[in-house]
Order: structure tokens, then C-alpha cells, then sequence
């Protein structure tokens, strides 16, 4: 049976997911992108960008982890890209270049209608609107049998943990903290949504932390 996977959702350690003000120039919101710190050094992010080497080790494990057996993605629309309100410019494709790392089908969720974006590598985008457990039917339609993996931001994973959809949580906290932004499990008590404390595990640049449905 598929399932909703949040895989490697970046932290601070007190708890969000983003800074404030995010930009073109600040995709984490100004001062957020140290949150990446740990992804960047894998082998896993460098293999992404067309890059060699990176590390090996505990961090890369899970990064890689979380592209197995995806067959749908699902995102928010300030994942997706820094607009709001009507797409007064379609020639943003995202922040990936022509072959975004996804491969499969991505559900971008919008209140602004656009239509489909086909890219390389087999990555559609699909911009959609409607209640979490419609978008997730959806997903798992495209999906064929494979997981889905919710992506953020923020404020998306948090209404997709509300409505008790999420089976499998990864969050990876990174060391420093933020003091602002936006806060992912601020007010969620995760057990009253079904999810629980599987693995708590330290990596080389920050502390992975699974829950899963049982």
C-alpha cells in the first residue's frame, strides 16, 4: 500500500522549517539556508547537481534513502517558487533547472490555475487545488502502487500532519537555531495524529529523527 513519507524535512533546533522573507535569493527566507548545511555535503546532493564526491556516511544514508520508491511528489506552491497570488510569469519552472531531481509526477499545490509543466527526466509538474485528502488521491493514482513523498513547505506538511495523512516522518534537525519563521510541529502533538518515535539517529551534521505510523 503507498504511502505519505516526509523525508529529510530540515530544522532549526527550536523548530522551524524556514526564516522569514523568503526570495529568489533566499528559498529558505533570509538567513534559513543554513538549515541545508548537512544536505550539501552528501554525496547524495552533490550526485543531484552533477557534482562528484561527498560524504558517505550516516546523513547521505537518509538523503538517499528518501528518493527510493517514489512515485508522486506533492508540494505548496512557495516550495515550488517565491511567486504569489496569479502566475504573472510562467517562465518559472522552479528552482531545479530543466531536469528537476522529482522523476515522477509532482502535485503543486495552488489557489492560481497554470497548466501542466512537463521537464526532463520525467518530472510533470501539476499545479491543483482542493482539500489534502483529495490532492492525495490524486497523488496515489499517478503514484502506481509507490509512495508519495510530501516535500513542504512548512505550512503544507503541517496541514497534511493535521488531517492525519503523513505515515512516515523524517526530520532532520540541523544545529543552530533560527529564532523566527515558520514552525513545523509548533501546537501538533504527533502521537494524536497516529505517529510515533522509530529511530532517533546522529548524523555526521545533524540529528535525524523518524516517526511512523504503527
Amino acid at each position: 500500500m503507498s504511502k505519505l513519507r516526509v523525508e529529510s524535512f530540515m530544522i532549526s533546533v527550536d523548530g522551524f522549517g524556514s526564516a522569514p522573507d523568503q526570495s529568489m535569493e533566499n528559498p529558505f527566507g533570509v538567513g534559513g539556508g543554513v538549515l541545508t548545511g548537512w544536505f550539501r555535503k552528501t554525496k547524495t546532493f552533490q550526485t543531484m547537481v552533477g557534482g562528484k564526491g561527498g560524504s558517505t556516511g550516516v546523513d547521505d544514508s537518509f538523503a538517499a534513502r528518501g528518493f527510493r520508491n517514489i512515485g508522486a511528489n506533492i508540494m505548496g506552491r512557495n516550495m515550488f517558487g517565491p511567486q504569489r497570488g496569479p502566475w504573472a510569469d510562467e517562465e518559472w519552472k522552479g528552482w531545479w533547472g530543466p531536469n528537476p531531481p522529482y522523476h515522477s509526477p509532482v502535485f503543486v499545490i495552488t489557489h492560481n490555475r497554470r497548466p501542466t509543466l512537463p521537464m526532463e527526466g520525467g518530472t510533470v509538474f501539476e499545479f491543483v487545488s482542493g482539500n489534502p485528502h483529495d490532492i492525495l488521491a490524486r497523488a496515489k493514482a499517478a503514484a502506481n502502487g509507490k509512495d508519495i513523498r510530501l516535500n513542504g513547505g512548512v505550512q503544507t506538511v503541517r496541514t497534511f500532519l493535521k488531517a492525519g495523512l503523513v505515515d512516515y516522518l523524517h526530520v532532520v534537525i540541523a544545529p543552530v537555531t533560527l529564532a523566527a519563521g515558520e514552525n513545523l510541529l509548533q501546537g501538533i502533538d504527533l502521537a494524536e495524529h497516529g505517529l510515533f518515535s522509530k529511530t532517533v539517529v546522529p548524523g555526521e551534521g545533524a540529528m535525524h529523527l523518524v516517526f511512523e505510523k504503527r
